[in-house]
């Protein structure tokens, strides 16, 4: 005897290939399924619903295809609330608690919708009721390591929508280039100059647009087009790491990054020490913003953050030479000050890092815009891969990208 549930597609569901991909998943894990509906959005503007009766064997096996439907944005008929449990310590969650994707979600708590703020993935949900707080009940994400003891966290994913990023058939505007996927054939001009636009619009609309930029930005020269960003307000925040604000600061006190003259490409003699020359220098002078007033720094990516109060991150690894003062060693602390930054951002540029560009990925909701650029494609594939599927790849020099990028904004002002 078999077990059913019916479930709603409603959206864009067609040019999404959420249609297919629910199809598909039913299949795949041995389900069967009967369209009890479909109607058809006729105009680009018009959404598509599908109403889809799900039959399994037996009850885990359809439970197993209800949780990757859910993944994609269905949702059950006649919803019930969220099952909810309290933590029963600190940084512990109930037995079958629900993890997060990074879509906008909604649960149901006393017969209402409510959002899901803060939405990123690999999270618990944690539901404050009525009372609690002003104008509740409220629901947002915590990292495991937050939770606390007594936090009402959701279970299952009964009560709970998810809502991915659709595709309409106009994929028009100065984001549209955002439905590419990942190029290295297409004109590197154009692209440069529809993310170009991107930058303008998101700025125009008050926009707050965060570069995550690796050490590669400055060996390959690009620092200076970077810093010019920066200093007219089209950069909002840097994420980076202890390798990327060093060799910043070394270009600015020696002409070197990584003992390489980035202008000869020449290496001059103890060159390989200026790194660690210059963090001692900072060390010396106090960090960065002590380093900029002091007259030590007069030029850069980090000089024209802290001239101009821009913010930054500097997260360490155990890589890291020094570290420079401002270098944030303790792993959760630096998690949290980019989950911060994260949240704040409506537009993202990842520049030449893998690592850095997963770690910000993960802190990402999938409605924020996002473009990753590489030499090395596996950078941008696995960026997608790890769940940043609303991600733009571009495979290109990270020297000639920036510097483009750069001249496109600055001639429009």
């Amino acid at each position: 005897m078999s077990v059913t549930r019916t479930v709603e597609l409603e959206g864009h569901i067609i040019d999404s290939g959420m249609m297919q991909q629910a199809f598909g998943i039913v299949m795949d894990l041995d389900g069967d399924f009967e369209v009890e509906q479909f109607d058809v959005g006729k105009d680009k503007e018009s959404t598509s619903y599908c109403r889809l009766q799900v039959m399994a064997a037996d009850q885990s096996t359809l439970q197993s295809i209800l949780h990757e439907l859910h993944q994609i944005g269905a949702t059950l008929m006649d919803p019930v609330d969220v099952t909810v449990a309290p933590a029963p310590a600190d940084q512990v969650v109930p037995n079958r608690f629900y993890s997060t994707t990074n879509h906008p979600t909604k649960i149901r708590y006393d017969g209402q919708w409510i959002d899901v703020e803060n939405i990123e993935m690999d999270c618990a949900i944690v539901i404050e009721p009525a009372g609690s707080v002003d104008g509740g009940p409220r629901a947002y994400t915590k990292v495991l390591n937050a939770i606390k003891e007594g936090d009402l966290v959701a279970t299952d994913e009964t009560g709970i929508r998810v809502q991915p990023p659709e595709r309409p058939r106009d994929a028009g505007g100065p984001f549209g280039f955002m439905q590419g996927g990942i190029s290295s054939e297409r004109p590197s001009e154009s692209l440069i100059r529809q993310v170009a636009n991107a930058i303008e619009e998101t700025k125009a609309q008050d926009g707050n647009v965060l570069v995550v930029a690796g050490p590669a930005v400055i060996h390959s020269g690009a620092g200076d087009a970077l810093a010019d960003l920066v200093r007219e307000g089209y950069v909002d925040s840097i994420s980076a790491g202890n390798g990327f604000a060093t060799h910043d600061i070394e270009r600015n006190l020696y002409g070197t990054s990584l003992g390489m003259d980035v202008e000869t490409l020449e290496h001059p003699r103890k060159g390989h020490k200026h790194h660690i020359y210059t963090i001692s220098e900072i060390i010396r002078a106090g960090g960065i913003q002590p380093a900029v007033e002091d007259g030590l720094i007069s030029g850069g990516v980090m000089y024209e953050c802290v001239t101009h109060d821009r913010d930054y991150v500097i997260a360490g690894s155990i890589r890291d030479d020094g570290p420079l003062p401002d270098t944030i060693t303790d792993a959760v602390e630096a998690q949290n000050a980019i989950r911060e930054q994260a949240h704040e951002a409506d537009m993202v540029l990842m520049l030449a890092t893998l690592l850095h560009s997963v770690a910000v990925g993960n802190c990402l909701p999938s409605t924020t815009k996002v473009v990753c650029v590489d030499i090395n494609p596996a950078t941008v594939t696995q960026l997608i891969d790890r769940g940043s599927a609303q991600a733009i790849g571009m495979v290109t020099d990270i020297g000639t990208f920036v510097p483009t990028l750069a001249d496109f904004v600055l001639d429009d002002e």
